[in-house]
C-alpha cells in the first residue's frame, strides 16, 4: 500500500470514527485505537507534506500558530429572531400566521445557549466557518472550527447540494465548561462567568491548540442556499442529519397552539437535565412555501420566534459580603453565596449593587435570599427569606472606608455609589486606569490583557498610562507567560498607539463621566488637549454634551499635578494630543443632532456615527429636546424609545438613515428630478437582506414606520427569497 493510499484510508476510517463517537454517541472502538490510528496519520503527514488536505482529521488537534481573524461577508445575512417571554404573546404570533395563511404546521426546536456560527460546504468539504458578527460580516474562525468534533469536514452520504451554508450553536457543554473552570482556579486564574461567553471566548482564540482542548460542541438548525432541493424546513434537517451534522433530537413538528404550549412545558423542566445550555424554545413555520408568503420585516423573519423561558431562581445561604473598587473609585458591593446551581452553572457570586439597594432588600450576611440570573447570565439577588433569618441577625453596616486602601470613602451629591478618593494610590484604581487606557476603542494596545497589566504592575514596571511608553522588550521578555515574542510584540503594539486620534486618546484618559461620544465633542470643539486643559468651567459647558457635571470632573482631572505630570509624558511619548482637520463627506446633516440606539444589520453603531460627522452631523449620547432624529435598531433601549416619543422626535431606521445620505450622494447635476428612493433603485436591485434579487427602493428595504409597525413595503415579493433557501 502507498502511503498517500494508506493516508487516504486513515483518513476515512477516523472521520467515521469520529462521527460515530461525537455525533451519533455510539462508539465501535476503545480511544486507545482512535489515538494509535491518528498518531500514524500524523506521522505520515509530516513525512508527505505533498498529500496535505485543510480538512484532514489530523486538524483536530489544532495549531500553537496564533492567527488574526479577518472579517468576511455572509452571502446570506444572518438575521436574529424576535423574542417573547409570554405565552400570550406566542399565541398572538400563531393567530397572525394562522390569519395570514391559514393553519401551518409548526416546527418546535431548543434555543441553543451558545455562540451562533455559519458554515459552508463546498463540493461536500467545509471551506469557511463564520462567527454572526454584525449579522452581515462576521469573523473568519475556520481554523478553530475545524476541532471541534462534531463538526464533519468532509460530508457523508449523498444529495447534498455542490454549495450551501448551515447555520447552528456553537455550545460548551457544562462537562467542559466545569473542567475548564476548575483548570483555571487551580492555576489561580479568574472563572469563566457562564458557558455562552466560555464558547464565544473559546471560538476567537488565537491559538486553534487552545480550542481543540476545550471541548466544544456544535448543533445545526438551519439551512440556506441556493435552489435547496426541499419543501419544508424538517425535511431539510433530517437529510442533513444523513450527512453528518449533528442535528437535535429535541425538535417537533406541532399542528396545533395546544402541542405548542406542552413541548415549551415539558422542556422548561426537562431542559436542566440536557448536559447543554439552552434558554428557550424557537417556533418556526416549516413549509418554506408559507415562510416566502409571511416574509421578512428589515430586521427578523415574520414566519419564526423564540420563546425565552424564565429566568431560573434559586434559594440560597449569603455567605459574607466582600467590595470591588473600580477604575474611577466606585465601590461595588457583591455578595459571597454558598454554592448553588442556576440556569446550568454553579453560582457563587452575585452583585449587590450599593448601599441603597442593600437597604431596601435589608439584606444581612447569613439570610437565604433568592438568586436569579438577569437574561440569564448576570446573577443577581432579589429578595430574601424573612422566614428563615436567624433570630440574633443585625442589619449590615455598609462600609465606611476604601476595603484596598483604607481611605474614608465619599458619596457625591446625587449618586447611588460610594466612591474612594484616593485615586493616585488606590491599587484597584490604577490597575482599572490602565486597563481602560489600553483598550480597543481607546489606545487599542494588543497583548497587554488584564492580567499582563497585573503583572507589570507587580514587577514596579508600570505604576501609571505614561510608564508603558517607557517599557522595553527586555523588561518583559522574562516575566512569566510572555516570553521575547510576546514582549517585542507589546512594545510594538505600544508603539502604535501614537498614532491613535486625540479624541480617542482624550477617552483614554478615563475622566470620569468623559465617554466616547463626550471625547469628540471635547476633541472637536478644543481642538487639543491644552486647550481642554486650560479651559474654565464656562468654555467646557459651551461644548456638546458638556453640561456642569461633565465640566467640574474635567476640571478636577487636569487640576491634579499628578494627572498633568502624566499628560507631559505622554507628549514626550508622541501621542497624539492634537485633532487633524477633518474633510466632510457633505454637509448633507449639517445643524442635524442624532441619538443611536439598538443593534444594526448594515452598520456597526460606531460606522453610524463616523457616517453622521462625515456628513456634519452630531451625535448625542442622550435623547433630549436638541435630538433631531433617534436611530433605532434592534433591541433598542426603551427609555430612549420612550423619551423620544414623549418629545415628538422623529424615529428613523438603519434604511431610512442610508436613504439620507444616498440623497446627499446623488449626482449634483438633477438634484429635482431624481428621488433618495429612485436613486436607490438605479444603483442596482436589492433584496431585504441586501442580497441581489428583489426589486426594492431604500425605503421598501427599510419600511418601518416611526411606531416600530412594519410597512407594506417591507414585504418581499412572493418569490423574492425562493434562491436563499430559509434563514436567519
Amino acid at each position: 500500500m502507498t502511503p498517500q493510499t494508506r493516508i487516504a484510508e486513515l483518513r476515512l476510517q477516523l472521520d467515521r470514527h469520529n462521527y460515530k463517537y461525537y455525533v451519533e454517541n455510539a462508539p465501535e472502538i476503545s480511544d486507545f485505537e482512535f489515538d494509535t490510528m491518528m498518531r500514524e496519520l500524523i506521522d505520515l503527514e509530516r513525512e508527505y507534506p505533498q498529500y496535505a488536505d485543510p480538512n484532514s482529521p489530523s486538524v483536530r488537534v489544532g495549531s500553537d500558530l496564533t492567527s488574526e481573524f479577518r472579517s468576511v461577508r455572509h452571502r446570506f445575512p444572518m438575521l436574529s429572531l424576535g423574542n417573547t417571554y409570554s405565552l400570550d404573546e406566542l399565541h398572538e404570533f400563531i393567530d397572525r400566521i394562522e390569519k395570514e395563511v391559514g393553519q401551518a404546521e409548526l416546527v418546535c426546536e431548543l434555543k441553543f445557549d451558545g455562540t451562533a456560527i455559519s458554515l459552508t460546504y463546498e463540493h461536500g468539504e467545509l471551506v469557511l466557518a463564520a462567527t454572526r458578527g454584525d449579522g452581515v460580516e462576521g469573523d473568519d474562525v475556520t481554523a478553530n472550527v475545524r476541532t471541534i468534533r462534531s463538526v464533519p469536514l468532509r460530508l457523508q452520504g449523498k444529495g447534498w447540494p455542490e454549495l450551501f451554508e448551515i447555520r447552528g450553536e456553537v455550545l460548551m457543554p457544562y462537562a467542559s465548561f466545569d473542567r475548564l473552570n476548575a483548570e483555571r482556579e487551580a492555576a489561580g486564574e479568574p472563572l469563566l462567568a457562564n458557558p455562552r461567553n466560555a464558547a464565544a471566548g473559546t471560538l476567537k482564540q488565537q491559538a486553534s491548540s487552545v480550542v481543540a482542548r476545550r471541548g466544544l460542541d456544535c448543533t445545526l438548525y438551519q439551512l440556506a442556499g441556493d435552489n435547496l432541493p426541499f419543501t419544508n424546513h424538517w425535511e431539510s434537517l433530517q437529510q442533513a442529519r444523513t450527512w453528518g451534522f449533528k442535528v437535535s433530537d429535541a425538535m417537533r413538528i406541532c399542528r396545533t397552539r395546544a402541542e405548542v404550549d406542552d413541548f415549551i412545558n415539558h422542556w422548561d423542566t426537562a431542559r436542566r437535565e440536557l448536559p447543554f445550555p439552552t434558554d428557550g424554545v424557537v417556533i418556526k413555520v416549516n413549509d418554506f412555501a408559507l415562510r416566502r408568503q409571511l416574509g421578512f420585516t428589515a430586521k427578523a423573519p415574520k414566519w419564526a420566534v423564540a420563546y425565552k423561558f424564565k429566568a431560573e431562581q434559586a434559594l440560597t445561604r449569603l455567605v459574607s459580603i466582600d467590595f470591588q473598587v473600580g477604575r474611577t473609585g466606585a465601590v461595588t458591593p457583591v455578595a459571597n453565596l454558598e454554592p448553588v446551581l442556576l440556569a446550568g452553572t454553579t453560582v457563587r457570586r452575585a452583585t449587590l449593587h450599593n448601599a441603597e439597594q442593600m437597604a431596601l432588600l435589608d439584606i444581612r450576611p447569613g439570610d437565604m435570599v433568592y438568586v436569579e440570573k438577569g437574561g440569564e447570565i448576570i446573577p443577581k439577588i432579589t429578595g430574601v427569606e424573612h422566614s428563615e433569618r436567624p433570630a440574633d441577625s443585625r442589619p449590615f453596616a455598609y462600609i465606611t472606608e476604601c476595603p484596598v486602601c483604607h481611605t474614608p470613602l465619599v458619596r457625591y451629591e446625587g449618586e447611588a455609589k460610594h466612591y474612594c478618593p484616593n485615586a493616585g494610590g488606590c491599587r484597584p484604581q490604577i490597575l482599572g486606569r490602565i486597563i481602560h487606557f489600553i483598550r480597543r476603542k481607546a489606545m487599542d494596545i494588543e497583548g497587554l490583557g488584564e492580567e499582563t497589566v497585573e503583572l507589570l504592575y507587580d514587577h514596579a514596571l508600570v505604576r501609571n498610562v505614561a510608564d508603558l511608553y517607557d517599557l522595553r522588550a527586555e523588561q518583559l521578555a522574562p516575566l512569566p507567560r510572555l516570553g521575547e515574542r510576546s514582549a517585542e510584540n507589546i512594545i510594538g503594539s505600544i508603539r502604535r498607539s501614537t498614532e491613535v486620534p486625540f479624541a480617542r486618546v482624550l477617552f483614554a484618559l478615563g475622566i470620569r463621566f468623559v465617554g466616547e461620544t463626550t471625547a469628540k465633542y471635547l476633541a472637536g470643539h478644543f481642538g487639543s488637549l491644552d486647550a481642554v486643559m486650560n479651559a474654565s468651567r464656562e468654555e467646557l459647558v459651551e461644548a456638546d454634551e458638556v453640561g456642569d457635571r461633565i465640566a467640574d470632573a474635567i476640571r478636577e482631572y487636569f487640576a491634579d499635578e499628578e494627572n498633568r505630570r502624566i499628560i507631559d509624558r505622554l507628549r514626550e511619548a508622541g501621542v497624539q494630543l492634537e485633532a487633524k482637520a477633518r474633510t466632510l463627506a457633505s454637509n448633507r446633516l449639517a445643524g442635524k443632532s442624532f441619538v443611536i440606539s439598538g443593534r444594526f444589520l448594515n452598520h456597526s453603531r460606531d460606522e453610524l456615527k463616523e457616517l453622521i460627522e462625515l456628513h456634519g452631523g452630531r451625535n448625542l449620547a442622550a435623547v433630549s429636546a436638541n435630538t433631531d432624529y433617534l436611530v433605532a435598531g434592534e433591541k433598542m433601549g426603551p427609555a430612549k424609545l420612550k423619551k423620544a416619543e414623549k418629545l415628538g422626535i422623529r424615529i428613523i431606521s438603519e434604511e431610512d438613515f442610508d436613504a439620507m445620505l444616498a440623497e446627499a450622494e446623488a449626482p449634483e447635476a438633477e438634484p429635482a428630478e431624481t428621488s433618495a428612493a429612485e436613486a436607490g433603485a438605479t444603483a442596482g436591485p436589492k433584496a431585504v437582506d441586501g442580497t441581489p434579487g428583489t426589486e426594492a427602493t431604500p425605503d421598501s428595504r427599510a419600511g418601518r414606520a416611526t411606531d416600530g409597525s412594519a410597512t407594506a413595503s417591507e414585504e418581499p415579493a412572493p418569490d423574492s427569497r425562493a434562491r436563499q433557501g430559509e434563514l436567519f
